[in-house]
């Protein structure tokens, strides 16, 4: 678990995007994130078909989702709206 960030507890599947999001507090301020399904998928070395399997592998991945977010923000990865997406 990385101390420099936190991953709320809420995320959503947005299915047209085909992406999780979630918020991360950083340094004291939110921070919006996405991951990409094929990202979620590699990550999790799962097939996700529906919604419930989606967030499933975030939990499970959580921690190396963590990771990935606080390497992009060292590398200050963030999109124009302040963003961060895997």
């Amino acid at each position: 678990m990385n101390q420099d960030i936190i991953v709320g507890d809420e995320i959503y599947w947005q299915p047209d995007e085909q992406r999780v999001a979630f918020s991360t507090h950083w340094q004291g301020r939110q921070v919006p994130c996405f991951i990409a399904q094929h990202r979620l998928e590699h990550l999790s070395g799962q097939q996700l078909a529906d919604e419930a399997s989606v967030i499933l592998a975030f939990e499970q991945v959580r921690f190396d989702i963590e990771e990935l977010v606080c390497e992009r923000i060292e590398e200050e990865a963030f999109a124009p709206d302040g963003s961060i997406s895997l």
